[in-house]
């Protein structure tokens, strides 16, 4: 059965984190627009890490799923996700962990790892070079999306984003402040992720840029490929069980 309960964030902003399973303890945090229950729950990935003997826990990210959504730009600090995933470690006191990230997820992990944290192994799903070297362009391209949010129309490149924001009921104003606050990862500071990394895609997933790249970027990496777009991996069991292979090889 999933618990959920409450973690203060450094700011006071209340983040839901959602919890299955009693084994090893396996951080898990989704993607941009999206939540835990979207990204982990409903598919059934934290289910398939709770069969093989992880505890997946699953914060929704400020802005997100049953988390706050403050609107106030002070709550937008650089690198403001980092302090939050810290603020769940340390509120849960994980020592012993695994680090799996979807997309945004996956930036925030990536970011965290360069901040200090040590989990035992790292996933960076639906994630490339590019996505991380490059996050102002990609973050350009959602705030176009808020901002033109009530004139886009089928056939626009940034439809489907507005969609699936329509679909989560996202705040824009918070989720613009939050788009801004996430920093660049330079390649050359990927040298710093030295724990063993699986790079996990779509095979017709691009949209972050080369996971090739990313794994040539990474000391300790490897890539592994499942069927589907950015989005429609999400929706594919392969998802969950090679992030459950990788954890327990």
């Amino acid at each position: 059965m999933i618990s959920t309960h409450r973690v203060e964030s450094f700011d006071g902003t209340s983040l839901a984190v959602h919890r299955l399973g009693t084994g090893r303890p396996v951080l898990l945090l989704h993607g941009l627009f999206s939540s835990a229950e979207v990204n982990w729950i409903k598919y059934g990935h934290a289910q398939t890490l709770a069969n093989a003997g992880f505890s997946a826990i699953m914060p929704d990210l400020r802005v997100h799923g049953q988390s706050e959504k403050p609107q106030d730009p002070a709550s937008y600090p650089s690198d403001v996700l980092v302090r939050d995933v810290r603020a769940v470690v340390d509120a849960l006191g994980l020592d012993d962990f695994d680090l799996v990230g979807f997309s945004l997820g996956a930036r925030t992990a990536a970011r965290a790892v360069l901040d200090g944290l040590v989990p035992r192994r790292l996933v960076l799903a639906g994630m490339g070079l590019e996505g991380l070297a490059g996050w102002a362009d990609r973050a350009a391209f959602f705030i176009d999306a808020i901002d033109r949010f009530s004139e886009i129309k089928h056939g626009d490149p940034a439809f489907y984003a507005v969609q699936f924001m329509k679909q989560m009921k996202i705040d824009r104003v918070a989720a613009r402040l939050l788009l801004h606050s996430v920093d660049d990862t330079r390649t050359e500071e990927l040298a710093q992720i030295t724990m063993p990394t699986l790079v996990l895609c779509g095979d017709k997933d691009r949209d972050n840029g080369s996971p090739q790249a990313l794994v040539d970027a990474l000391p300790d990496a490897r890539l592994a490929t499942i069927p589907g777009t950015h989005m429609g991996c999400v929706v594919e069991p392969a998802l969950g069980q090679e992030i459950a292979r990788f954890l327990t090889d």
